[in-house]
Protein backbone atom coordinates (compact mmCIF):
# COMPACT_ATOMS: atom_id res chain seq x y z
CA UNK A 1 0.00 0.00 0.00
CA UNK A 2 1.40 3.04 -0.84
CA UNK A 3 -0.38 7.11 0.78
CA UNK A 4 2.93 9.99 0.72
CA UNK A 5 2.97 13.18 0.60
CA UNK A 6 5.89 13.32 -1.54
CA UNK A 7 4.82 15.47 -4.88
CA UNK A 8 6.98 13.27 -6.89
CA UNK A 9 5.54 9.94 -5.62
CA UNK A 10 3.12 8.20 -7.84
CA UNK A 11 -0.05 9.05 -5.13
CA UNK A 12 0.65 12.70 -5.16
CA UNK A 13 0.88 12.24 -9.10
CA UNK A 14 -2.73 10.59 -9.49
CA UNK A 15 -4.29 12.95 -6.90
CA UNK A 16 -3.52 15.49 -9.54
CA UNK A 17 -4.47 13.98 -12.53
CA UNK A 18 -7.46 12.61 -10.43
CA UNK A 19 -8.64 16.48 -9.81
CA UNK A 20 -8.05 17.44 -13.09
CA UNK A 21 -10.03 15.04 -14.62
CA UNK A 22 -12.94 14.08 -12.51
CA UNK A 23 -13.67 17.56 -11.87
CA UNK A 24 -13.75 17.00 -8.60
CA UNK A 25 -10.99 19.33 -6.04
CA UNK A 26 -10.20 18.70 -2.88
CA UNK A 27 -10.53 14.77 -3.00
CA UNK A 28 -7.75 13.13 -0.06
CA UNK A 29 -4.52 11.95 -0.83
CA UNK A 30 -5.63 8.30 -2.80
CA UNK A 31 -4.44 5.09 -1.50
CA UNK A 32 -2.67 3.00 -3.73
CA UNK A 33 -2.59 -0.76 -3.56
CA UNK A 34 -0.23 -2.51 -5.78
CA UNK A 35 -1.56 -4.81 -8.50
CA UNK A 36 0.11 -7.06 -11.25
CA UNK A 37 0.69 -5.00 -14.24
CA UNK A 38 2.65 -6.70 -16.37
CA UNK A 39 6.75 -6.52 -16.88
CA UNK A 40 7.20 -2.81 -17.22
CA UNK A 41 4.74 -1.03 -15.59
CA UNK A 42 3.74 -0.30 -11.51
CA UNK A 43 0.28 -0.83 -11.64
CA UNK A 44 -2.09 0.34 -8.91
CA UNK A 45 -5.47 -0.23 -7.48
CA UNK A 46 -6.69 3.52 -6.27
CA UNK A 47 -8.95 4.31 -3.67
CA UNK A 48 -10.15 7.16 -1.86
CA UNK A 49 -12.24 8.01 1.33
CA UNK A 50 -15.14 7.87 -0.39
CA UNK A 51 -14.92 4.60 -1.84
CA UNK A 52 -14.22 5.70 -5.13
CA UNK A 53 -12.26 3.70 -7.15
CA UNK A 54 -9.43 3.43 -10.43
CA UNK A 55 -6.82 1.53 -11.83
CA UNK A 56 -3.71 3.21 -12.96
CA UNK A 57 -0.66 2.10 -14.94
CA UNK A 58 2.82 4.03 -14.75
CA UNK A 59 6.25 3.40 -16.77
CA UNK A 60 8.90 5.61 -17.60
CA UNK A 61 7.96 7.67 -20.76
CA UNK A 62 11.37 8.09 -22.29
CA UNK A 63 11.79 3.76 -22.44
CA UNK A 64 8.64 3.54 -23.83
CA UNK A 65 7.29 6.88 -25.85
CA UNK A 66 3.48 7.34 -26.35
CA UNK A 67 3.08 3.74 -25.01
CA UNK A 68 -0.11 4.79 -23.28
CA UNK A 69 -1.40 7.46 -25.95
CA UNK A 70 -1.55 4.38 -28.03
CA UNK A 71 -3.31 1.75 -25.72
CA UNK A 72 -5.86 4.44 -25.15
CA UNK A 73 -6.66 4.92 -28.56
CA UNK A 74 -6.97 1.01 -29.02
CA UNK A 75 -9.53 0.70 -26.00
CA UNK A 76 -11.20 3.92 -27.29
CA UNK A 77 -11.46 2.13 -30.85
CA UNK A 78 -12.73 -1.33 -29.18
CA UNK A 79 -15.21 0.96 -27.21
CA UNK A 80 -16.42 2.20 -29.96
CA UNK A 81 -17.57 -1.30 -31.49
CA UNK A 82 -20.41 -1.36 -28.52
CA UNK A 83 -19.45 -5.28 -28.42
CA UNK A 84 -17.84 -5.78 -25.20
CA UNK A 85 -17.26 -3.97 -21.93
CA UNK A 86 -14.04 -1.94 -22.16
CA UNK A 87 -12.38 0.26 -19.07
CA UNK A 88 -13.10 3.70 -19.90
CA UNK A 89 -10.22 5.83 -20.14
CA UNK A 90 -10.16 8.29 -17.52
CA UNK A 91 -6.77 10.06 -18.75
CA UNK A 92 -3.35 9.63 -19.76
CA UNK A 93 -0.73 12.43 -19.08
CA UNK A 94 3.35 12.45 -19.05
CA UNK A 95 4.74 14.12 -16.23
CA UNK A 96 8.64 14.22 -14.47
CA UNK A 97 9.10 11.68 -16.94
CA UNK A 98 6.51 9.25 -16.28
CA UNK A 99 3.66 8.41 -17.91
CA UNK A 100 0.30 7.69 -16.23
CA UNK A 101 -3.08 5.57 -17.39
CA UNK A 102 -5.54 5.93 -15.22
CA UNK A 103 -8.63 3.50 -16.01
CA UNK A 104 -12.29 3.01 -14.56
CA UNK A 105 -11.36 0.21 -11.71
CA UNK A 106 -13.57 -3.00 -12.82
CA UNK A 107 -13.90 -5.89 -10.24
CA UNK A 108 -13.90 -9.51 -11.34
CA UNK A 109 -16.53 -12.32 -10.86
CA UNK A 110 -16.66 -15.85 -11.70
CA UNK A 111 -15.98 -17.52 -15.36
CA UNK A 112 -19.14 -19.30 -15.79
CA UNK A 113 -20.41 -21.01 -18.91
CA UNK A 114 -22.39 -18.32 -20.44
CA UNK A 115 -19.30 -16.30 -19.71
CA UNK A 116 -17.24 -18.40 -22.15
CA UNK A 117 -20.10 -18.68 -24.51
CA UNK A 118 -20.23 -14.77 -24.50
CA UNK A 119 -16.81 -14.16 -24.82
CA UNK A 120 -16.87 -16.52 -28.50
CA UNK A 121 -19.81 -14.98 -29.58
CA UNK A 122 -18.30 -11.26 -29.21
CA UNK A 123 -15.13 -11.92 -31.04
CA UNK A 124 -17.02 -13.73 -33.74
CA UNK A 125 -18.90 -10.00 -33.78
CA UNK A 126 -15.77 -8.03 -33.02
CA UNK A 127 -13.88 -9.68 -36.18
CA UNK A 128 -17.00 -8.49 -38.34
CA UNK A 129 -15.60 -5.06 -38.07
CA UNK A 130 -13.99 -5.10 -41.20
CA UNK A 131 -11.43 -2.32 -42.51
CA UNK A 132 -13.28 -0.08 -44.80
CA UNK A 133 -13.76 -0.90 -48.12
CA UNK A 134 -14.59 2.09 -49.58
CA UNK A 135 -13.91 5.77 -48.79
CA UNK A 136 -17.47 6.29 -47.04
CA UNK A 137 -18.37 4.50 -44.65
CA UNK A 138 -21.15 1.66 -46.12
CA UNK A 139 -24.37 0.69 -44.42
CA UNK A 140 -24.09 -1.63 -41.58
CA UNK A 141 -24.88 -5.39 -42.68
CA UNK A 142 -26.42 -8.29 -40.91
CA UNK A 143 -22.91 -10.21 -40.78
CA UNK A 144 -20.30 -7.66 -40.75
CA UNK A 145 -19.85 -3.85 -40.63
CA UNK A 146 -17.11 -1.18 -41.43
CA UNK A 147 -15.56 1.50 -39.15
CA UNK A 148 -13.15 3.99 -39.73
CA UNK A 149 -10.50 4.12 -36.75
CA UNK A 150 -10.03 7.43 -35.34
CA UNK A 151 -8.02 9.92 -37.19
CA UNK A 152 -4.18 10.32 -35.80
CA UNK A 153 -3.95 13.50 -33.65
CA UNK A 154 -2.71 16.95 -35.69
CA UNK A 155 0.84 17.33 -35.88
CA UNK A 156 1.23 13.46 -35.72
CA UNK A 157 3.26 11.19 -38.57
CA UNK A 158 -0.14 9.80 -39.35
CA UNK A 159 -0.48 6.32 -41.45
CA UNK A 160 -2.94 6.47 -43.86
CA UNK A 161 -5.23 3.68 -43.93
CA UNK A 162 -6.65 2.85 -47.39
CA UNK A 163 -9.52 1.31 -48.37
CA UNK A 164 -9.88 -2.46 -47.44
CA UNK A 165 -5.94 -2.33 -46.23
CA UNK A 166 -4.61 -4.43 -43.25
CA UNK A 167 -2.89 -2.73 -40.67
CA UNK A 168 -4.06 0.79 -38.78
CA UNK A 169 -3.78 4.45 -39.40
CA UNK A 170 -0.97 4.76 -36.52
CA UNK A 171 1.46 2.62 -35.18
CA UNK A 172 1.19 1.03 -31.34
CA UNK A 173 2.98 -1.59 -29.08
CA UNK A 174 2.98 -5.78 -28.41
CA UNK A 175 3.87 -5.66 -24.78
CA UNK A 176 6.86 -3.43 -24.74
CA UNK A 177 7.83 -3.96 -28.20
CA UNK A 178 6.90 -0.89 -30.69
CA UNK A 179 4.23 -2.76 -33.24
CA UNK A 180 4.28 -1.19 -37.09
CA UNK A 181 1.19 -0.78 -38.34
CA UNK A 182 2.34 0.40 -42.01
CA UNK A 183 -0.81 -0.83 -44.34
CA UNK A 184 -0.78 -3.36 -46.64
CA UNK A 185 -3.57 -4.31 -49.04
CA UNK A 186 -2.15 -7.82 -48.80
CA UNK A 187 -2.43 -9.99 -45.44
CA UNK A 188 0.92 -12.20 -46.25
CA UNK A 189 2.46 -9.07 -47.11
CA UNK A 190 1.77 -7.35 -44.13
CA UNK A 191 1.80 -10.32 -41.91
CA UNK A 192 6.09 -10.58 -43.11
CA UNK A 193 6.73 -7.24 -43.25
CA UNK A 194 4.86 -5.56 -40.52
CA UNK A 195 5.46 -8.81 -38.02
CA UNK A 196 7.50 -11.25 -38.52
CA UNK A 197 10.67 -9.96 -40.12
CA UNK A 198 11.07 -7.13 -37.95
CA UNK A 199 11.06 -9.25 -34.82
CA UNK A 200 12.95 -12.18 -36.72
CA UNK A 201 15.56 -9.61 -37.58
CA UNK A 202 15.97 -7.93 -33.91
CA UNK A 203 16.06 -11.26 -32.50
CA UNK A 204 18.97 -11.84 -35.14
CA UNK A 205 20.68 -8.70 -33.69
CA UNK A 206 20.42 -9.44 -29.95
CA UNK A 207 22.01 -12.68 -30.25
CA UNK A 208 18.81 -14.58 -29.76
CA UNK A 209 18.30 -16.50 -33.38
CA UNK A 210 21.40 -17.61 -35.01
CA UNK A 211 21.98 -16.61 -38.73
CA UNK A 212 21.06 -20.63 -39.62
CA UNK A 213 17.44 -19.74 -37.93
CA UNK A 214 16.98 -15.94 -39.89
CA UNK A 215 18.07 -18.28 -42.80
CA UNK A 216 14.95 -20.70 -42.07
CA UNK A 217 12.34 -17.61 -41.89
CA UNK A 218 13.38 -15.94 -45.14
CA UNK A 219 12.62 -19.20 -46.58
CA UNK A 220 9.52 -19.68 -45.15
CA UNK A 221 8.45 -16.62 -46.00
CA UNK A 222 7.64 -17.33 -50.12
CA UNK A 223 5.21 -20.57 -48.71
CA UNK A 224 2.91 -18.89 -47.02
CA UNK A 225 -0.29 -18.67 -47.99
CA UNK A 226 -2.52 -15.68 -49.06
CA UNK A 227 -5.74 -16.41 -47.77
CA UNK A 228 -8.56 -14.28 -48.92
CA UNK A 229 -10.66 -12.17 -46.73
CA UNK A 230 -11.64 -8.96 -45.57
CA UNK A 231 -8.93 -7.31 -42.99
CA UNK A 232 -11.01 -7.67 -39.46
CA UNK A 233 -10.63 -5.40 -36.48
CA UNK A 234 -8.37 -7.34 -33.98
CA UNK A 235 -7.38 -7.40 -30.30
CA UNK A 236 -3.99 -8.19 -31.28
CA UNK A 237 -2.47 -9.39 -28.03
CA UNK A 238 -5.13 -11.92 -27.06
CA UNK A 239 -3.97 -13.93 -24.98
CA UNK A 240 -4.64 -15.14 -21.20
CA UNK A 241 -4.00 -11.99 -19.10
CA UNK A 242 -5.42 -9.67 -21.29
CA UNK A 243 -9.03 -10.02 -20.81
CA UNK A 244 -11.09 -10.11 -17.58
CA UNK A 245 -14.42 -11.12 -15.94
CA UNK A 246 -16.40 -8.67 -14.72
CA UNK A 247 -18.88 -9.00 -11.51
CA UNK A 248 -21.63 -9.83 -13.69
CA UNK A 249 -19.46 -12.49 -15.64
CA UNK A 250 -19.22 -10.54 -18.54
CA UNK A 251 -15.85 -10.51 -20.72
CA UNK A 252 -13.79 -7.69 -20.65
CA UNK A 253 -11.04 -6.36 -22.94
CA UNK A 254 -7.62 -5.02 -21.92
CA UNK A 255 -4.47 -3.51 -23.41
CA UNK A 256 -4.71 -4.11 -26.73
CA UNK A 257 -2.45 -3.89 -29.69
CA UNK A 258 -4.97 -3.30 -32.50
CA UNK A 259 -4.98 -3.41 -36.14
CA UNK A 260 -6.77 -4.41 -38.93
CA UNK A 261 -5.40 -8.32 -39.89
CA UNK A 262 -6.42 -12.13 -40.96
CA UNK A 263 -8.81 -13.08 -37.37
CA UNK A 264 -6.70 -16.15 -36.88
CA UNK A 265 -4.08 -14.24 -35.44
CA UNK A 266 -6.48 -13.72 -32.09
CA UNK A 267 -8.03 -16.97 -32.44
CA UNK A 268 -4.21 -18.46 -32.39
CA UNK A 269 -3.16 -16.00 -29.43
CA UNK A 270 -5.71 -17.89 -27.18
CA UNK A 271 -3.68 -20.85 -27.61
CA UNK A 272 -0.51 -19.68 -27.95
CA UNK A 273 1.33 -22.51 -25.75
CA UNK A 274 -1.26 -25.42 -26.54
CA UNK A 275 -0.21 -26.27 -30.07
CA UNK A 276 -0.56 -23.19 -32.50
CA UNK A 277 2.62 -22.56 -34.48
CA UNK A 278 1.83 -19.13 -34.05
CA UNK A 279 5.50 -17.12 -34.37
CA UNK A 280 4.44 -13.77 -34.47
CA UNK A 281 3.75 -13.46 -30.43
CA UNK A 282 6.74 -15.99 -29.82
CA UNK A 283 8.99 -13.55 -31.84
CA UNK A 284 8.07 -10.96 -29.24
CA UNK A 285 8.60 -13.31 -26.43
CA UNK A 286 11.84 -14.39 -27.38
CA UNK A 287 12.67 -10.59 -27.85
CA UNK A 288 11.32 -9.61 -24.75
CA UNK A 289 12.18 -12.43 -22.41
CA UNK A 290 15.03 -14.07 -23.82
CA UNK A 291 15.91 -17.67 -24.28
CA UNK A 292 14.98 -18.69 -20.79
CA UNK A 293 12.06 -21.47 -20.06
CA UNK A 294 8.70 -20.02 -20.59
CA UNK A 295 6.11 -20.56 -17.67
CA UNK A 296 3.09 -20.84 -20.44
CA UNK A 297 2.47 -17.47 -20.44
CA UNK A 298 3.45 -14.95 -23.38
CA UNK A 299 4.09 -11.79 -20.29
CA UNK A 300 3.96 -11.64 -16.57
CA UNK A 301 0.69 -12.80 -14.31
CA UNK A 302 -2.40 -10.33 -15.07
CA UNK A 303 -3.14 -8.12 -12.40
CA UNK A 304 -6.15 -9.56 -9.93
Amino acid sequence: MSHSSDSSSPASLLHSILDRATGRSGFDLPVLYPVGGGSINAAYRITTKDNAQWFSKINDSRAFPDLFEKESRGLDLLRMQDIFRIPAVVAHETARGRQILLLEWIGQGPKTAGFWRLFGEQIAQLHRVIAPSQPARSPVSLHQHEVTPPSEPAGSNALTLQPGSFGLSWDNYMGALPQSNTPSPQWTDFFIQQRLDPQARLAAEKGLLSPAALRSFERLYPSLPGPEEAPSLLHGDLWSGNFICDEHSRPVLIDPAVYFGHRSMDLAMTTLFGGFCNLYPLLIHLNLFGKRPSSGALYPPPRP
